[in-house]
């Protein structure tokens, strides 16, 4: 006897956030309320022993109180300890800087990690 597709399940269903979009959120608080994420790409990566994903996500922050800001958090993220289940930040560098003042002060930064499967 087959299933009826619309039948629901006994229980709810939990929605479970996916690594990128945790790792999204971490990066937000990191970056605080003056950084805007821009964009995040998202690529497949695996060595011999490891599977993973690349990600590159590119910050704003605006205003002179927003670049000091994004001051604090190019020196803090090379450091930081992420908390995202089941998966391990490998790496995390800053790929590149750009400080703009006209005709807005702002600061511009991509940043690049790699999150490896924990089994």
């Amino acid at each position: 006897m087959r299933a009826d597709p619309n039948d629901t399940p006994p229980y709810p269903r939990r929605s479970a956030r996916a690594p990128a979009q945790r790792l999204r959120e971490a990066i937000a608080a990191l970056a605080g309320p003056a950084g805007e994420i821009l964009d995040h790409a998202e690529s497949s990566w695996a060595s011999i022993t490891f599977s993973g994903t690349r990600h590159r996500l590119n910050l704003r922050f605006s205003g002179m109180e927003g670049i000091e800001a994004g001051e604090s958090f190019i020196e803090a993220l090379p450091e930081h300890e992420f908390a995202i289940p089941r998966q391990l930040v490998a790496d995390a560098s800053i790929e590149s800087v750009e400080h703009r003042l006209l005709p807005h002060p702002r600061l511009d930064v991509s940043v690049e990690l790699l999150l490896l499967e924990e089994n």
